[in-house]
Formats: C-alpha cells, structure tokens, sequence
C-alpha cells in the first residue's frame, strides 16, 4: 500500500520531474508507517539536497530505496533492538550518490553466510539501469549501501572551443 501511494504521487507530477527530497522523505514514511510497530525504537531519517529527477529516473531511486530500507528493517534489528535508517542523497553536477545505513548488527563476519537474494538483484539492476555502482560496507556498527554514479563533466570554455 505504502508503495502505491508513493507511486500514485509519482503519476500526478505535471511535468515529469520529481524533487527527490519531498518524495524520498514521503516513501520511507509510508514505510516506516507500515513496517515500525515501535516508533519509539525503529526511525528512518531522511537527507537529501534539492534534486530534482525525471519521474522514470525517481522511479528507480525509489525501488532501489524501498528495497535497503526494508531489508534493513527486516535484518538488522533482531530481538527488539533499537536503531536508525538513515537514506541520504546528494548530487553534484553528473555526478551523484544514494546511501542506505543503519545502525543495527551489521553483516555476518564471515562472507560466505551472505547469500544474496532477490532483492540484492533488484537493486543491482536497477543501479545498472541508472549507470551507478553498488557498494556495500560494514559500517560498525551497522550496514552502509552506496549507489554511486560518477558521470563525466564535460567542461569547455571559449579557448578550447576553437
């Protein structure tokens, strides 16, 4: 439900394009609103600078978003513990970066208990989609996950135009 409202606001755009801070901060609290039974004990936080993408592209942001931020939720925070999510996003010319942390236990210490699921896949494709990289770090505590794009500006000025 949470999503469909989500993407209902992303149909009534005018004009196509999205301000990612209004929605990105809209979408987790309709999921926390859906996921957190304890407020009190579970928050999301929201930082985003004053991007403003095309619906396609807010689209994929948001599924990539949806995805970490209920993964961590259901992973992160076993046995009642208390924690944040943080989602921050911050663009700067072509070049931009989308991170989901938490604070909760963190990954396995050993590599081989990670087994990817569908939704690792799902983030990886869209991430492709986007020409962004997937990072993900072990944050101590917690996990971090970097949806990094690194465009190329292109910078001429009049001498170089001859």
């Amino acid at each position: 439900m949470s999503i469909a409202s989500v993407q209902q606001q992303l149909a009534q755009s005018a004009e196509g394009d999205v301000a990612l801070r209004p929605y990105f901060t809209q979408l987790c609290a309709s999921l926390g609103a859906s996921m957190i039974e304890d407020p009190a004990r579970l928050s999301i936080q929201v930082v985003a600078d004053d991007t403003v993408v095309s619906s396609e592209t807010s689209i994929s942001l948001g599924l990539i978003v949806t995805e970490l931020v209920i993964n961590a939720l259901k992973h992160a925070f076993p046995d009642g513990r208390q924690g944040k999510i943080s989602v921050d996003y911050t663009a700067r010319g072509p070049n931009w970066s989308l991170s989901v942390g938490d604070d909760g236990i963190g990954m396995p210490a050993d590599p081989q208990a990670v087994k990817p699921g569908l939704g690792t896949s799902i983030v990886e494709a869209l991430a492709s989609q986007l020409e962004a990289e997937v990072q993900v770090a072990n944050a101590t505590p917690g996990t971090t996950v970097d949806i990094v794009h690194s465009g190329v500006a292109v910078v001429r000025d009049a001498a170089q135009a001859v």
